[in-house]
C-alpha cells in the first residue's frame, strides 16, 4: 500500500442505487461532496476526473466489483473492514455523507485506521459463487424438511428422519402406505425436495470438476481425511495465495480462529476466538475437525493432539479442542499447499510405531 498521501482522497459511502462521494485535498479541505450512480460507467468518470487518487470505501455486496473497477483505472483503492470502524457505525448523527467524509480523513491521516481488506480476483469469486449457492440449496433443503415433518407430526403423522437426500422418496412411501389421505397435501413439497436434491448434485459436480481441472491446489489439499472438494476448494478460492503470510500461522487468525485480547494495565483477560474473516470457510473447518474428532475419525497427530484437549477435562473443553483442531488444519491446509508436500498422518517415531 502506498504511503506517501495522494494529491486527492476520495471517500465512497456505497449504496445500492448511488454512492455517497467525498473530495479532499491535499490539506484535507473538502473539494466537493456530491452523489453519483452506482453504475460503471459514473464510477469511470469519477476516475477519470481524479487521476491516482486514493479512495476508501466500506467493505460491501458491490466493494469487489467496485474496487477491482477503480484499480483497474489506476486508482489506489482501500476497503474498509466496516465492522473496525466505530468511528462510523457509532456515530449519533450517522449518514451517507458524514460517513463519505469520514472515511475520506481516515483515508488520508492514516489507511491503516480502516483496517483494509483485500478481495479476491474475479475468476475466484465466481467459481466461490458456486459453493455459497449450494449452501443456500442445503439451508432451504433442511428447512423444508423441517416444515413438513413438523407439519405431519400435528396430524399425529411421525416421519423418520432418514437422509437429506432420501427423505422425500421415504415420505412418500411411508404417506403412501400408511396415510394416503394426507399425500396430496404433501405431494408439492416432496417435489420441491426432488429439484433441490437435483440441483444440489449439479452444484457438487460443479464443485468438484472446478476442484480438480482449476484449481489443483484444492485437489491437493483433499489427501486430508475430512477434508472434501467443496472445503478445500472454499479454502483455496478464499486464500488465493499461499505466500501471503509471514508465517503459516498466522491463517488462524485470519480466519477468526483465536482468541481475541482484552489487555489493560495488571489485567490480561483471553476472550472468545475473534470470528473475524470468512464466516462459512471457518464453518467448514469446524466440521472438518469435528469429523477428525468423532468415532469415524483417521488415527493422526491431529485426532490425538484434539483428543488429549478435550481429556483435560474443564468447562467447555471438547468445544475449545474442536475450534483448537480446525485452526491447526487451516495451518496444515496451508503448509502442504504452499510446499506442495505430501500429508503424513502420523509424523513422529512413536506415531510411526504405534
Amino acid at each position: 500500500m502506498k504511503t506517501k498521501t495522494p494529491k486527492t482522497v476520495i471517500g465512497i459511502d456505497l449504496g445500492d442505487k448511488k454512492h455517497a462521494v467525498c473530495v479532499l485535498g491535499k490539506g484535507g479541505e473538502i473539494l466537493a461532496e456530491f452523489t453519483v450512480p452506482n453504475s460503471r460507467a459514473a464510477l469511470s468518470e469519477l476516475a477519470g476526473d481524479h487521476p491516482g487518487a486514493r479512495v476508501a470505501m466500506e467493505v460491501g455486496g458491490h466493494s469487489p466489483w467496485t474496487s477491482r473497477l477503480l484499480e483497474s483505472l489506476g486508482l489506489e483503492v482501500i476497503v474498509a473492514n466496516a465492522c473496525k470502524l466505530r468511528a462510523i457505525y457509532t456515530n449519533e448523527r450517522k449518514c451517507d455523507e458524514l460517513d463519505a467524509r469520514m472515511l475520506a480523513k481516515l483515508a488520508r491521516v492514516d489507511p491503516g485506521l480502516l483496517h483494509p481488506v483485500r478481495h479476491g480476483s474475479e475468476g475466484a469469486q465466481r467459481d466461490l459463487l458456486q459453493v455459497k449457492l449450494r449452501d443456500t440449496l442445503v439451508r432451504q433443503r433442511v428447512n423444508v424438511i423441517t416444515s413438513v415433518r413438523h407439519s405431519l407430526k400435528s396430524l399425529g403423522v411421525r416421519l423418520p428422519s432418514p437422509c437429506t437426500s432420501a427423505f422425500a422418496q421415504r415420505a412418500r412411501t411411508l404417506l403412501r402406505e400408511q396415510h394416503p389421505e394426507t399425500l396430496p397435501a404433501i405431494e408439492p413439497c416432496l417435489c420441491v425436495l426432488d429439484e433441490l436434491c437435483a440441483r444440489i448434485r449439479q452444484l457438487e459436480a460443479a464443485i468438484d470438476e472446478a476442484a480438480r481441472v482449476r484449481h489443483p491446489a484444492a485437489a491437493h489439499l483433499q489427501q486430508i481425511p475430512g477434508v472434501g472438494p467443496i472445503t478445500s476448494l472454499c479454502f483455496v478460492l478464499s486464500i488465493e495465495d499461499p505466500g501471503r503470510f509471514a508465517n503459516p500461522r498466522d491463517v488462524g487468525a485470519y480466519l477468526g480462529l483465536v482468541p481475541g485480547r482484552d489487555q489493560s494495565g495488571d489485567t490480561d483477560r483471553q476472550l472468545p476466538i475473534t470470528r473475524a474473516g470468512n464466516r462459512y470457510l471457518r464453518a467448514l473447518l469446524v466440521q472438518c475437525a469435528q469429523y477428525i474428532l468423532g468415532h469415524h475419525g483417521p488415527d493422526c497427530d491431529l485426532r490425538r493432539g484434539g483428543l488429549k484437549l478435550a481429556a483435560r477435562g474443564g468447562r467447555a473443553a471438547k468445544k475449545k479442542a474442536v475450534v483448537a483442531i480446525a485452526r491447526k488444519l487451516a495451518v496444515l491446509m496451508l503448509v502442504l499447499w504452499r510446499e506442495q508436500s505430501s500429508y503424513e498422518p502420523l509424523r513422529g517415531r512413536a506415531g510411526r510405531a504405534a
